[in-house]
């Protein structure tokens, strides 16, 4: 592996219940996150995605919508959803959207689907959190059947059968690429492998290394399916900041980290976030991004050893809102001395293996 596509994600943050609903604020917010995403772009990352959620905090319950206002502004990054709530969604309405942002973009569109790491839309929708396995099940079935044939065939327990209908528009890219956000549930990683489809894994926490086990599951999953070896590929979503020291990053990030991670933590019972532990989890082999350029540079070639082997690194940027000038910062920093950092040292890795 000679290069890895570096690219950030966004659930595009807000102030919650700062303002009345429909305020000046959030305009503004929208605003700002699509000249992140130009900005992204103009600097040579590769990948944008824009998380679903249907929270107070966050802008970005449509991300189909803010993918496609970003894709007018936009000629090179790839525009992916990160992820679809595809338990809570309906998948011919899914593959709609995303064909139709990959006409718009000219063949930039993606698809990561999960089970989402909150519960709301599940109720929001009309849906059983009890059926929260079988339904992502289900409608990834459909879905994949959507992807390959334009007149569907198709049955199950949660949605209305097909019966050859046609689905359009179809996108330009043939198969749309549609890739599995996993957490830690290792059947997650053997179906992912078992279908033949790109995985993202999201470790926001502990050590990255620990996640090897689960993605050489996916590996051997994979190729026992029958699936071309040099198909396979590996994504990993992070959280993390990059400013133009270490210490400036982790002081501009932890505020915004630990007030989101004990708002999450009320919800869930989990004790109050703490700087010591913040501090631990940005280590050289924590999970946290945060640093000036070669840090994160670093950081990223150690994940990609100690896992095997990644082709893509997004990240979080920020944890929470930041302010726009410091993201746009945070972004040129990636696109301008991150990215190839690590592509020139993967580079200079292959031509001494090469040599020898």
């Amino acid at each position: 592996m000679n290069s890895i596509q570096i690219g950030v994600d966004s659930f595009v943050p807000t102030t919650p219940n700062s303002a009345p609903a429909g305020n000046s604020r959030s305009v503004e917010r929208v605003q700002e996150q699509l000249a992140e995403i130009e900005l992204a772009d103009q600097f040579g990352l590769d990948v944008f995605g824009i998380g679903e959620h249907h929270r107070p905090e966050y802008l970005s319950s449509s991300p189909a919508v803010f993918l496609a206002a970003a894709a007018a502004r936009t000629k090179r990054i790839r525009l992916a959803s990160a992820v679809t709530v595809l338990s809570s969604d309906d998948p011919v309405r899914l593959f709609q959207q995303f064909a139709t942002l990959d006409l718009i973009s000219s063949g930039r569109a993606e698809i990561i689907v999960g089970r989402g790491s909150f519960t709301e839309s599940y109720p929001l929708f009309g849906f059983d959190l009890d059926d929260y396995d079988a339904l992502f099940a289900e409608k990834l079935d459909l879905l994949l059947k959507i992807r390959a044939s334009t007149n569907v065939n198709w049955s199950g327990k949660h949605r209305h059968s097909l019966s050859g209908q046609g689905v359009y528009p179809r996108p330009l890219q043939n198969p749309l690429p549609i890739r599995i956000g996993v957490g830690g549930t290792p059947q997650s990683f053997t179906r992912a492998g078992a279908l033949g489809l790109p995985l993202v894994v999201a470790i926001i926490g502990g050590e990255p290394h620990r996640f090897r086990p689960l993605i050489d599951l996916y590996r051997k999953s994979w190729l026992n399916a029958g699936h071309p070896a040099n198909k396979l590929s590996v994504g990993i979503h992070t959280i993390g900041f990059v400013a133009d020291t270490t210490n400036q990053a982790a002081e501009e990030l932890y505020p915004a980290y630990a007030q989101t991670f004990n708002r999450i933590g009320k919800e869930r019972g989990w004790p109050p976030t703490t700087r010591p532990q913040f501090d631990a989890t940005r280590a050289p082999k924590g999970a946290l991004l945060v640093g000036d350029p070669p840090t994160i540079a670093e950081k990223i070639l150690y994940i990609n050893e100690a896992l095997g082997g990644i082709d893509r690194m997004t990240i979080l940027l920020g944890a929470g809102e930041q302010p726009h000038k410091r993201m746009l910062h945070a972004i040129k920093l990636l696109g301008e001395k991150v990215k190839p950092l690590i592509n020139n040292q993967l580079a200079e890795a292959m031509a001494t293996t090469d040599r020898r």
